[in-house]
């Protein structure tokens, strides 16, 4: 995922295009992604017992990841994500192990 949990985004679609937010979870069979106080959807829920009054419940609702961007830690600018592996050199000379880790496209720094 280009896009992961905890993430700061910027939305670049929708009603609230332009506003930032941080992912509060991720759902990746539907590619959705649900950010913190944006996409505000309001539930009306009845009444359980007698004498309780009705409520309004504000959530946020799951908005598409393509109408997400990436905001760099770094440059502080929505940003493509790009991929960069990394070796990691073990105990053997035969242990190399490549990690994958995420790049900005602008500024071309680590964003992991």
């Amino acid at each position: 995922m280009k896009i992961k949990k905890n993430d700061k985004v910027s939305i670049i679609a929708g009603k609230d295009r332009g506003k930032t937010g941080k992912v509060l979870q991720i759902f990746t069979n539907r590619n959705r992604a649900s950010v913190e106080g944006l996409n505000l959807l309001i539930k009306h829920m009845r009444p359980r017992r007698q004498g309780e009054k009705g409520q309004r419940i504000e959530f946020p609702a799951p908005i598409d990841m393509s109408n997400l961007a990436l905001v760099c830690p770094h440059c502080g600018r929505a940003t493509r994500v790009g991929y960069k592996y990394t070796t990691i050199e073990g105990s053997d000379k035969k242990e190399k192990q490549k990690k994958k880790n995420r790049v900005c496209q602008k500024c071309k720094e680590l964003i992991d």
